[in-house]
């Protein structure tokens, strides 16, 4: 039985293309490690069905983080992560993440849509970078 891991998911207002949505969900899990070497992500067809892709866009997909040398596809059997990105465990993400989780539902009390917290976020980090340059 297989057991999934990370299951994909399509925003249309990211402004990246399916193929490219996709490898950065699996650069995520990586990053967080939420899938670790030797999980198998999704089969191709099971993702195509799910999200109403082309095959191709999924094959694509895999075929970049295979490259990446982040995965490698055993025909008939599947794709499974060969390396990993992260350097965090889940003890330390764990906290972070409740911490964010807490702001998140303060953001939305307040009154902030998706959009809204993405820019705040996105605007912060890149003034934090800023200040740490400096």
């Amino acid at each position: 039985m297989e057991v999934l891991v990370i299951e994909f998911h399509l925003d249309g207002r990211s402004g990246l293309s399916p193929y490219q949505q996709l490898v950065q969900q699996v650069r995520h899990a990586l990053r967080l490690g939420v899938l670790q070497q030797g999980d198998q992500l999704p089969k191709v067809k099971d993702v195509v069905a799910d999200l109403a892709i082309n095959p191709n866009t999924v094959l694509k997909a895999y075929r970049e983080l295979e490259h990446d040398g982040l995965v490698a596809a055993r025909p008939g059997v599947g794709t499974f992560v060969t390396a990993t990105l992260g350097g965090n465990s889940f003890a330390v993400l764990g906290p972070l993440r409740r911490d964010l989780r807490r702001w998140l539902a303060k953001a939305r009390k307040a009154g902030l849509d998706e959009e809204s917290i993405e820019a705040l976020l996105m605007s912060t980090f890149r003034e934090s970078e800023r200040e740490e340059i400096a």
